[in-house]
């Protein structure tokens, strides 16, 4: 029987990549965003299916799981990807609270009730069916080199991602012995919508050397890392981060 995932903000970017890999690893995959369908591209028969929801509202989580696992059967696999950036980068002093608020919910907040939803949903079936037909589960935070990593002028992205990087390991901590390995990705200058309004700046950063391994990352670059942590390739482990950067964590002197 083939596992179910469910990848949010997977209509573009990243989390389509995410999807895609996921598939590709022999996943259905639930694919929730914002987007209408069309936008979110076409989904191949018997791969999954596309669910339009704002993940910033807690109200529609417990709706939205028990939704999926009624069309696809039940989720072993949260991919926490929906996330914003700055509504204006700019010097921090003028960071407004209407762009902090917006962040923290869609980045931190979201990611927080979601996994609890399904995280509790996992559990009470657990309880009811025992240990038999159940697989191992995973929940996986993307978080971003951002975590550690200055972003000076998008101060609130920054807050939100070093807020997901604790989060990650809370959850860990609380789901390890459950049979549920939590695990945050991290990141780095990855070729998105969202990373080309500052593509002349990580050129520069680029081209002096700043990413060691002398390339842009892929959509695709996170799509392959979290399919493996999702089929277990990295057993007996839970609670880390993996930065996906090219060496961008690398601190040179």
């Amino acid at each position: 029987m083939s596992r179910v995932a469910i990848v949010t903000g997977a209509g573009r970017g990243i989390g389509r990549a995410i999807a895609d890999a996921l598939v590709e690893a022999g996943f259905i995959v639930a694919r929730v965003s914002l987007e209408t369908a069309p936008e979110a591209g076409s989904i191949a028969p018997g791969t999954g299916a596309y669910y339009s929801c704002d993940v910033a509202d807690l109200t529609a989580h417990v709706r939205l799981i028990a939704r999926i696992a009624e069309d696809l059967g039940e989720p072993d696999c949260l991919v926490n990807n929906a996330g914003v950036t700055s509504l204006q980068r700019g010097d921090l002093l003028n960071l407004s609270p209407e762009s902090y608020d917006r962040t923290l919910a869609i980045n931190l907040r979201a990611g927080f009730f979601l996994t609890q939803a399904f995280a509790s949903r996992r559990l009470a079936k657990t309880a009811i069916n025992g240990d038999k037909d159940i697989e191992p589960g995973s929940i996986i935070f993307i978080g971003s080199a951002n975590a550690e990593i200055l972003g000076e002028n998008r101060a609130d992205y920054c807050v939100s991602k070093a807020g997901v990087a604790m989060m990650a390991k809370l959850f860990a901590a609380r789901l390890a012995a459950d049979g549920i390995a939590v695990f945050e990705v991290r990141p780095g200058v990855i070729r998105t919508e969202m990373t080309a309004p500052a593509a002349t700046k990580y050129d520069a950063l680029l081209a002096g050397g700043g990413i060691p391994m002398g390339r842009w990352g892929e959509p695709s670059d996170i799509g392959r890392t979290v399919a493996a942590l999702a089929t277990g390739a990295i057993p007996y482990a839970t609670g880390i981060h993996i930065d996906v950067g090219g060496g961008l964590h690398l601190h040179r002197v």
